[in-house]
């Protein structure tokens, strides 16, 4: 894990391993979930998939769960760990993947007014905490001092990237609560938020990428983290068009549909762009050797978000080639949850991802 290094360097006279717990273990909620919406959101039917995609939401849904009351137990910030820090912008995300899975898949088991009512307590919990993390993870970042040129990693996204999902996740809730203009209006300034702030973090970590290189092999997963605000605000985009209509007044119902896809065509060329750098920047790290990490599961999610943007603009636009593109980043994704998923588990069960033993 991250902070391995950190533990092993700080003085303690303890031999007996120390539990290692964060929020950058909701990352395997985020990943998990969004196999499960994902799947909802292609623009092909495959026999089977709902139920499947159905009980891996569920399977996010208990791991949830599981995590929330290890946070309660071990209760621990993490406040002065440059590294996990940033990723209390994980749980929110998590609350309001597992939310959406309920309203596009759970309502199959619990109904449509039970799904709609989970939906929005989870929303609005995500959102919440999401807004609160998005402003005080920033703030602490420029009130402290000592932080090394070389800092900005994928991480520095995590807490701002939360008000994005808020924004995709809330416009499937707009049909279904009374005040839809309000909410839909709310969902569109936290595109916004998160929009901007990721702008400027992305080109933190350009800079840091090429006037101090890829730096530490076990961070470089967490370049994959860029797709994951390029990909949701595709996807906010998207359904916040599809959410306007009989919201909003003409012209701008009509000019939220055409933002859809004026916004989203271009979008993804970057997304494609950056995962091109991406890629080759892994595949350059895994030859001289990838550690296994939590941070492997920004394999997953961010992907996931492109998937669900290529396949909204394929609906929108009937596109054969965005169809396809959608579906071949889809089977990407369930291989790469699979692969992390099972070593995430092997970790767990030898131990590895959760003690270490401190010097003597």
């Amino acid at each position: 894990m991250e902070i391995m290094t950190a533990l092993l360097e700080r003085p303690a006279r303890r031999t007996t391993p120390v539990t290692l717990f964060g929020p950058n273990w909701f990352a395997s909620v985020m990943g998990t979930g969004i196999v499960a919406t994902a799947a909802a959101s292609l623009p092909v039917h495959v026999p089977g998939l709902r139920v499947l995609a159905t009980v891996v939401w569920a399977l996010a849904a208990v791991l949830l769960v599981v995590l929330l009351v290890a946070t309660v137990r071990h209760r621990t910030s993490y406040a002065d760990d440059p590294v996990l820090f940033h990723f209390w912008g994980a749980p929110p995300m998590a609350l309001m993947t597992v939310g959406a899975g309920t309203l596009l898949l759970g309502r199959d088991w619990l109904g449509e007014p039970l799904a709609v009512v989970v939906d929005l307590v989870l929303w609005t919990a995500g959102t919440g905490f999401g807004l609160v993390v998005a402003v005080l993870v920033p703030y602490r970042m420029m009130t402290r001092t000592g932080d090394r040129p070389d800092a900005a990693f994928g991480g520095w996204l995590m807490p701002v990237v939360s008000p994005m999902v808020s924004a995709a996740t809330g416009a499937l809730l707009v049909p279904h609560v009374p005040a839809r203009t309000e909410l839909l209006l709310a969902c569109y300034a936290m595109v916004g938020i998160s929009l901007f702030a990721a702008l400027v973090v992305i080109s933190q970590i350009w800079g840091r990428l090429v006037r101090h290189g890829v730096g530490p092999a076990r961070l470089v997963p967490t370049l994959w983290i860029v797709l994951g605000p390029l990909g949701q605000s595709v996807t906010a985009v998207h359904l916040l068009g599809r959410a306007s209509d009989g919201v909003l007044s003409e012209p701008y119902a009509q000019g939220a549909q055409l933002a859809a896809l004026l916004y989203g065509v271009p979008v993804l060329g970057f997304a494609a762009f950056w995962a091109a750098l991406a890629g080759a920047i892994t595949v350059r790290t895994a030859r001289a050797g990838l550690p296994f990490s939590l941070t492997w599961w920004s394999f997953t999610f961010p992907v996931g978000t492109v998937v669900t943007g290529v396949s909204g603009l394929a609906v929108r636009t009937g596109s054969a080639l965005l169809t396809a593109v959608a579906v071949l980043l889809y089977a990407a994704l369930v291989a790469a949850w699979t692969v992390v998923a099972t070593r995430t588990l092997r970790g767990v069960r030898r131990g590895d991802l959760l003690k270490v033993a401190p010097p003597a």
